[in-house]
């Protein structure tokens, strides 16, 4: 006897379908997984006969193979489990039904529960492309997989309850569509909370207009992280196509919530300075995702970026210019999405006192020199804006002055994407800072006065044509947060202070 049921696996972000064949013979009682499956894949075998015992049914006394194809893709993980388990079903009689359109996900434990598995949100969008009806997957992932429009979804918690309602016992109602609540949608922190701080905040917003990366300079407790934190609350609210892209790295990587299954808050992502390569990039034997995928449509934030070790923070620049990583192993080649706003954090030396208005440094010129240049050039120039975060004055902190809100900022920002949107309509560019240098002249048209001063600062500055291109992707945000269609010499002059900081402090 022969029946085939399907299921699917997933390689870094990219699902497949597998067709779980099964085919029952006499001969000596086995059972064989075949197909090019790892260890937890040929283990689902006892996990499925223990889960058997426990409803009551026999494991079949026959010779019993299940080939996972296509048989030369690698197959990981526990995934496969129900699907495995639903063929042995129908090929006992125990389910009768046509399961042609209907896929199964989910790991069965030995007790019969189906636990949840990572990975189930792009899983079932290649079924829904694949073109299946109906998709089976454990109970605690079915909020996640409800997210997909065009294809049912059941949650099972068991397999008796899997049992009963193709028996017509108990049937399994389809999982509604899952609806973003505003709850989902609100900010921990809100730029009102930061006092002071004008030049920062106006930094960070033309940052969050044009999607520029930003380096914050100043000494311990002038609110660097505080501001960090807060930057996501100014960002472009999410379109259910970013929450999409977001939502499937956060799958994979195990971190999406029963409660909040879809990303609809941009991610902020801030990791240890300890970190290792494979942490912050992604890695493993099967490559999963790092932090730079994680923060993917939203934020990274690095404080104390000297911390940092040295070549972990190289591997940054070649993803921070493709918005993808890829990873390469014996296993395979996965490539990951990682367009991020990189914000970093640094004070000035080691004891953070250099350059202080009022405190003294106790770091010899050399001790900060070292520091400084743990940051190496190529990296620094990938800032678009570098700001300093003065030390807050007493009267900043006590002034009963209320602080403009993340809500009024985030107007303005979202009013300068909208222009960046239509200017950029059928490009595939999102943002300023994603300007590509064929049409960097045409996108930033300068008035003659700007166009001077640029020239000036150029030569003076003896800038490289990266800081150059920066220095007009930022002008150009400026202007479209005055929504200017010019960029006028004011524009010029604010993008280029946004890129002395390391004049002052790398010479």
């Amino acid at each position: 006897m022969y029946t085939k049921v399907n299921s699917l696996g997933l390689f870094g972000l990219n699902a497949f379908p597998v067709d779980v064949e099964i085919e029952v013979s006499k001969g000596t009682p086995t059972f064989d997984v075949v197909g090019l499956g790892d260890v937890v894949v040929k283990e689902s075998r006892e996990r499925i006969k223990a889960a058997l015992r426990s409803c009551g049914l026999a494991f079949p006394l026959a010779r019993v193979i299940v080939n996972l194809a296509p048989a030369d893709t690698k197959k990981t993980g526990s995934m496969h489990d129900l699907a495995i388990l639903s063929a042995l079903l129908k090929i006992m009689g125990v389910i009768d039904d046509d399961l042609s359109k209907t896929a199964f996900i989910g790991e069965v434990a030995l007790n019969g529960d189906i636990r949840p598995v990572n990975g189930v949100l792009p899983m079932v969008l290649l079924a829904k492309k694949e073109g299946f009806d109906s998709v089976f997957v454990p109970e605690a992932n079915a909020f996640e997989a409800s997210v997909v429009e065009g294809i049912s979804v059941y949650g099972a918690e068991n397999v008796s309850a899997l049992i009963s309602h193709f028996n017509r016992e108990s049937i399994i109602i389809p999982r509604g569509k899952y609806q973003v609540s505003e709850e989902e949608q609100r900010y921990e922190g809100d730029f009102s909370d930061v006092k002071g701080q004008g030049t920062a905040k106006k930094a960070l917003e033309y940052a969050a207009a044009g999607g520029h990366n930003v380096l914050m300079i100043g000494s311990p407790g002038s609110g660097k992280s505080m501001l960090a934190k807060r930057i996501p609350s100014i960002l472009p609210k999410m379109t259910f196509n970013e929450s999409i892209e977001t939502t499937n790295v956060h799958s994979i990587s195990g971190i999406i919530t029963k409660d909040r299954p879809l990303v609809t808050v941009r991610p902020f992502r801030s990791p240890h300075h300890t970190i290792s390569s494979a942490g912050l990039a992604g890695g493993g034997s099967v490559p999963r995702p790092g932090e730079i995928s994680l923060a993917h449509n939203g934020v990274l934030f690095l404080d104390e970026l000297p911390e940092f070790n040295k070549q972990t923070l190289e591997i940054l620049r070649q993803p921070l210019e493709d918005q993808r990583v890829t990873i390469s192993r014996a296993a395979g080649t996965v490539e990951y999405p990682c367009s991020f706003m990189l914000v970093g954090a640094m004070n000035p030396c080691p004891c953070g006192y250099f350059g202080h208005p009022t405190k003294k440094c106790t770091c010899t010129s050399k001790v900060v020199h070292t520091y400084l240049s743990r940051i190496s050039g190529p990296l620094l120039d990938r800032f678009d804006i570098h700001v300093e975060a003065a030390p807050v004055e007493f009267s900043s902190l006590r002034s009963d002055k209320k602080e403009e809100s993340s809500e009024a900022v985030r107007e303005r920002v979202q009013a300068a994407r909208e222009i960046q949107n239509r200017r950029f309509k059928g490009t595939g560019i999102t943002c300023n800072a994603r300007i590509t240098p064929d049409i960097l002249k045409e996108v930033c048209p300068l008035t003659d006065e700007a166009s001077d001063t640029l020239k000036k600062v150029f030569e003076k500055m003896g800038l490289s044509a990266r800081a150059y291109d920066r220095i007009l992707k930022v002008s150009r945000t400026i202007a479209d947060v005055d929504n200017s269609e010019m960029i006028d010499k004011r524009h010029i002059a604010q993008a280029v202070q946004f890129r002395s900081l390391d004049r002052k402090y790398w010479g």
